[in-house]
């Protein structure tokens, strides 16, 4: 059976850090053990939460969760690519945005039960943009907790942090929504639209309003 490429990537990150926590222990670098470790559960728990809640989640979601765990936890924290490299912030805060604002839409259409004539496709890709600002919003208020309350660093250089988190927080949720918007327009907005389209496609009985038509 072919092991499609989404899976194959996935797998090779799981097996990296998997060989980097028996490494640590090897070595006696417990905290990069740890760390692996906490990323490798974590590319994990998405198919679990999925399976306990009812709903099928594509590879690909699979996949980018488990990039973007490797790549704020692993190479964040253990190889400090937050340091080396000035744009790795502000990358995971934009594909982050681009996919709150896509499980926004994706939420949103399930409350009309798939049924795309339901609302205005702008109105849902507007909620959509403001779910996906929300959790960026919230993100920000948590850091701003932890850095007063045990004295972390979270924020960085302070205000000027946040405010470049919550503008590219904003285009990327702005990015989320209008994928939502074409698919409602029966267009797609590249691979993004694709996405959505997979995951409606695993999950009809929460979508049983759907049209099939374009």
């Amino acid at each position: 059976m072919a092991i499609n490429r989404s899976d194959l990537i996935r797998s090779v990150v799981q097996l990296f850090l998997l060989a980097a926590a028996i490494a640590g222990v090897l070595y006696g670098r417990w905290s990069l053990s740890m760390v692996a470790l906490a990323t490798l559960a974590l590319s994990f728990a998405p198919l679990f939460v999925a399976r306990w809640v009812g709903i099928r989640l594509p590879g690909s979601f699979l996949t980018a969760i488990a990039l973007f765990c490797f790549a704020t936890i692993f190479l964040g924290e253990v190889y400090d690519f937050y340091e080396r490299y000035w744009w790795w912030d502000i990358a995971l805060h934009f594909g982050s945005a681009v996919s709150f604002g896509l499980f926004g839409f994706l939420f949103i259409f399930m409350l009309f039960e798939g049924n795309r004539y339901a609302a205005p496709p702008w109105a849902v890709a507007f909620l959509s943009y403001c779910v996906a600002v929300s959790v960026g919003a919230s993100w920000e208020i948590l850091e701003f907790v932890m850095d007063q309350l045990f004295g972390l660093n979270m924020q960085k250089s302070g205000l000027v942090d946040t405010m470049y988190d919550l503008i590219v927080d904003t285009g990327g949720a702005a990015l989320g929504g209008l994928t939502g918007f074409f698919y409602l327009k029966g267009k797609e907005l590249g691979g993004l639209g694709g996405a959505i389209a997979e995951f409606v496609a695993l999950n009809m009985k929460i979508y049983s309003k759907i049209s099939r038509k374009r």
